[in-house]
């Protein structure tokens, strides 16, 4: 099956499947990354000017999730039950992008859980991207196109955790930087780092929210969130007392630290100390978490 048609193949299937009222056309997908790691070698966001296109995990091999882009691995399967078998055949490169529906227009993008940054899309895509919820690692039985779905009131309906209350997007047909892109929106701590630096490079303007931050008391006030071992991680790299995304990104680059620890400490950064403005998924956190959240992510 050609790329076209394997991407309509899944678009019709998933479509079969949904019902409900259209997606407001000024709703925009958000990918959402960590712009300070490598990809080959290279610092992310040179490698994504060198390439011009934004790639599946599928072709990078590289995710801010579970690694299982590959035959008959998870993310395989997940595909394969989503989207009728549209994808069982395809090469890497004519698989999906993933990203998130961002519905509440948080000024961090849609899914922060996967990091700090995001590309924003073309209200285009729209038409070419499929979408489930809860996350498609969770067998969600509920999908939908942006003609019509259900799944932004189901969303709203569910009490998740913040980090993974998101309508997962699936965009069909490839993400080209330079046709498929408004906007890179950088955290406030790459201000003045080779990472605005890279970012001046690539084929989209660059925006900016206010950036994480979390202070060390803050972060051991919510140890519990991911465990004890990950505050006393964050606190052993924060400098003058606290935490951001730059900060984790420099630590991860060191070599010195488990990644996947680096990342116990982001999702409590993400959760507890995101700036106002990233939307009304962090409005129910408990008093105390809502106190540390305006002190700390203040810029």
């Amino acid at each position: 099956m050609s790329p076209a048609r394997s991407a309509r193949a899944a678009l019709n299937h998933v479509a079969a499947l949904s019902q409900g009222p259209a997606v407001a056309p000024d709703v925009r997908i958000t990918l959402n990354f960590h712009p300070d790691r490598l990809a080959r070698g290279l610092p992310l966001l040179e490698a994504l000017a060198q390439d011009g296109v934004y790639h599946s995990q599928f072709v990078t091999g590289t995710s801010n999730g579970g690694l299982t882009a590959h035959p008959g691995g998870d993310r395989w399967r997940w595909e394969s039950r989503i989207f009728g078998g549209a994808y069982d055949d395809a090469a890497a490169h004519e698989r999906p992008v993933y990203g998130a529906l961002n519905f509440r227009r948080q000024v961090v993008g849609a899914a922060p859980r996967f990091g700090s940054s995001h590309f924003r899309l073309t209200g285009e895509t729209l038409a070419r991207a499929t979408f489930c919820y809860p996350d498609s690692a969770a067998e969600p039985v509920h999908f939908g196109v942006a003609a019509g779905m259900s799944l932004i009131a189901l969303a709203q309906a569910d009490e998740q955790d913040p980090l993974n209350d998101y309508i997962e997007a699936q965009v069909h047909g490839g993400v080209d930087l330079a046709r498929h892109v408004e906007a890179l929106v950088l955290d406030a701590s790459y201000r003045g780092t080779p990472v605005e630096d890279a970012a001046r490079l690539l084929p989209v303007p660059v925006e900016w929210h206010p950036g994480y931050r979390l202070t060390v008391a803050a972060l051991h006030d919510h140890a519990d969130y991911r465990g004890q071992e990950y505050a006393d991680l964050g606190a052993s790299i924060a400098e003058d007392g606290l935490v951001d995304s730059r900060i984790i990104g420099d630590a991860a680059r060191t070599g010195r630290h488990e990644l996947q620890h680096l990342k116990m400490v982001w999702h409590t950064l993400a959760r507890f100390g995101a700036p106002e403005g990233a939307g009304t998924a962090f409005s129910g956190v408990a008093a105390g978490a809502a106190r540390s959240t305006q002190v700390a992510g203040t810029p």
